[in-house]
């Protein structure tokens, strides 16, 4: 059994490019699989290792600047869900594209996970799922707004063109682990907005602490590992992964006449030329040869 850990923290990084290294060591050293991303923004990503190398790592951003009171999420799987290491310098740990948000200076309320069902039946809050389209498609809270976003950079163009359905109301925002609402909830702050609250933990903290026959959950969450899916108490959920366009399919998908393993489903079928397909396929025999 695999420890998989979630963690994010804004904090300034003057030199990203100087924590890269010796943290991509020790996470080598321990065997930790996963991605971690590093921006002078701060810190994002997943990891899976042994609860003792999940620990060393933690233990190591933990000496990172503003990183003494880092908080993360763990879960299990079965397998490895990650077939490497990677930690990568960006400009961002999670891409708005929007330079003047700081989740730093105004984020929106949280709201622990006991308190966030209350919140969302109050009849003068939207709940506003800011996650992307394929994500919401397997699961989202019951009465979610769902966005319509390929990218978490469209979210901002969507606002523009739909606060008004908002007016007057209270808005709730939630994500898969919260990094998303951090920036979202501060980019509506910007806008003037003042009552914004979040989910605080995101789903995957709703899913471990809320008892199932108390959730307002529908379906599953879209994890990016190599389980695909999760659901309540954070057991691995059904859902199978389409190498071709890395969307999630139910497994009956597996039986459509779109499917070829490896190269498409019935999504992402003809957003790919036939170029791109024999790609795809090399890429599925080599993987098969292993």
């Amino acid at each position: 059994m695999f420890t998989v850990a979630t963690l994010y923290r804004f904090t300034p990084f003057d030199d990203p490019a100087s924590l890269r290294g010796p943290l991509l060591e020790v996470c080598l050293a321990e065997g930790v699989t996963g991605t971690l991303l590093l921006a002078r923004e701060g810190i994002n990503g997943t990891i899976a290792g042994t609860a003792d190398g999940i620990a060393a790592v933690l233990a190591h951003i933990r000496t990172l600047p503003g990183c003494a009171e880092l908080e993360w999420k763990e879960s299990h799987a079965e397998a490895q869900p990650f077939n490497r290491m990677k930690v990568r310098l960006k400009r961002e740990i999670v891409t708005m594209g929007q330079p003047d948000v700081d989740p730093r200076g105004a984020v929106g309320r949280y709201v622990k996970p006991a308190d966030w069902n209350a919140l969302i039946a109050a009849p003068d809050v939207a709940v506003i799922d800011t996650r992307n389209d394929y994500e919401v498609g397997i699961g989202t809270f019951s009465g979610a707004i769902d966005p319509d976003t390929q990218s978490f950079g469209e979210f901002p163009e969507w606002w523009e063109k739909n606060r008004d359905r908002f007016e007057g109301k209270k808005i709730a925002m939630f994500c898969t682990g919260g990094i998303r609402c951090e920036k979202a909830t501060s980019w509506l702050i910007c806008q003037g907005v003042d009552e914004v609250f979040h989910l605080q933990g995101g789903i995957l903290k709703y899913l471990e602490d809320v008892p199932e026959e108390e959730s307002l959950w529908e379906g599953e969450c879209f994890v990016f590992d190599k389980r695909v899916s999760v659901g309540h108490g954070l057991a691995e959920g059904p859902h199978v992964l389409c190498y071709g366009c890395r969307r999630p399919m139910e497994p009956a998908d597996l039986e459509r006449p779109e499917y070829e393993e490896g190269v498409s489903c019935h999504r992402c079928i003809g957003e790919h030329t036939d170029e791109d397909r024999a790609r795809f396929r090399e890429r599925q025999r080599q993987m098969a040869r292993g």
